[in-house]
Order: structure tokens, then sequence, then C-alpha cells
């Protein structure tokens, strides 16, 4: 099997994955659920990473986080165009981009997998109990541990491959250039994602304090869902939220 081929397969069995889970999560009525733990996670990310939003070289790469991979949205549309040009992505786009295509996409069925799960825990408790009790008793319950640090690993690496990437002048020309031809082959919510990216990484200038702090405070938020007691965990998360600088 070619490279090629290669990377086309893993971001359709990828993206197939993050449907089949969406379709799950309709006819289950799980969607609302799915729904309520992405706020609550989003409003954890903006509180954690608050300092990064107001930082004038930070807020870029931070918000391209927040909002293309981790944000409240539906990427029905982004996936759609990455399952229906993987074939012909190194065709269409520039070599480099390939596995950056790649890394997205298993970021992308990892937290869908993830908080997939999730939801289905949360919607078998009591609406009633305090959202931080919820979403700590539903992170023990789906476990996967392996997975967490998989997720943080896959998104360190995007981090790199952007940075390196961002060097490239030419690359960053050529995919200026893709505008045109990528809004007229219907793939502008693709483009957008990748321009994105790359101004927002070409903006951070040497990027390896904004990744090792993700690396750390993300570490440091798995061990203590995992791992502290559950009133600690608890208290530390309502104080958490409590910090988001934007709340819904």
């Amino acid at each position: 099997m070619s490279p090629i081929s290669s990377s086309a397969d893993l971001i359709r069995a990828h993206l197939d994955r993050v449907n089949r889970l969406r379709e799950q999560a309709r006819s289950a009525g799980l969607a609302r659920a799915v729904d309520e733990v992405k706020r609550l996670q989003a409003a954890r990310f903006r509180a954690t990473y608050a300092d990064f939003l107001q930082h004038p070289i930070h807020a870029p790469a931070t918000r391209f986080f927040l909002e293309e991979l981790y944000g409240v949205h539906d990427f029905a549309q982004r996936d759609a165009q990455f399952a229906r040009i993987a074939g012909a992505l190194e065709r269409l786009f520039p070599q480099a981009v390939a596995q950056l295509a790649v890394d997205l996409a298993e970021t992308h069925a990892l937290t869908e997998v993830l908080d997939h799960e999730l939801a289905t825990h949360w919607l078998a408790m009591e609406a009633v109990q305090p959202p931080a009790l919820r979403y700590t008793r539903a992170w023990r319950q789906t476990g996967q541990r392996e997975a967490r640090a998989r997720q943080l690993a896959v998104v360190q690496h995007m981090g790199q491959e952007l940075q390196r990437l961002t060097r490239m002048r030419a690359l960053r020309m050529a995919l200026r250039m893709m505008r045109n031809p990528a809004r007229a082959a219907g793939l502008d919510a693709l483009q957008h994602f990748l321009e994105s990216g790359f101004d927002a990484f070409a903006s951070l200038g040497d990027a390896r304090h904004f990744l090792e702090s993700i690396s750390k405070r993300e570490s440091r938020w798995i061990q203590t869902l995992f791992d502290d007691q559950e009133a600690d965990c608890c208290a530390a998360l309502v104080a958490e939220l409590a910090r988001d600088p934007t709340p819904d």
C-alpha cells in the first residue's frame, strides 16, 4: 500500500467512526448530552488557557486549538470535505499537509469517541447533580487513560508539524494560492482550517513553550480527574470553571 493510500485510508477510517458516533448519538437520544459535555469541556479549556487567550502572541494558536479541535461546533461539513478528497489530498494540497490531515482526523475521532462515552455516563446520572460532580464521575466511569494520553500526544504532534510547516514560505504561498481552487471544489471549510492553523502558528515563532504548557496543564488535569479524591477533584473543577473568561 502506498503512503498516500495509507493516509487516505486512515483519514476515512477516523471520519467514518465520527459519523457512526453522530448517528448513534441521534438515535440513542445522546446528542444533547454530548453537547452538554462539550460545552463544559470548552469552558474548562477557556479557563485553563485564559492567560494565553489574553496574550498577543499565544492567543491565535490558543483559539485555533479551542475552536478548530475542541469547539462546540458542527464539524460535519469539514469532515465531509476531508473524506471526499482524502485519496487526492496530496494532489490538491501541498504534500506536507497530508500528515497534518491524518492528525486532525485522529484527534477528531478520539475526541468524539471519548465525548460519546462520557455523555453516555453523564446522561445516566440525575440532572440535578452538580455539573462538576457529574462530569468527574462520568470521566472515571469512562476510563480510557491510554486514549487520553494518545489524544494529547497527537495534538502535540499536530502542533509540532504546524510549527515546522509554517517555516516553509513556499508552502505558505502555495496554500494561499489554493483558496480559489478550494472554494470552487467545495473545500472551503478544509481550506479555512489549514489557513487558520498556519496563520496561528506563524505568529507564535518558537512554539515549544506553548506546546510544553499545553502538555503540562492537560497532563495535570488528566491526573486530577483520574486520581484525586472525588471531592478534591470536583472542587478544583468548580474553581477552574469559575475562571472561564467568556461563559456561555
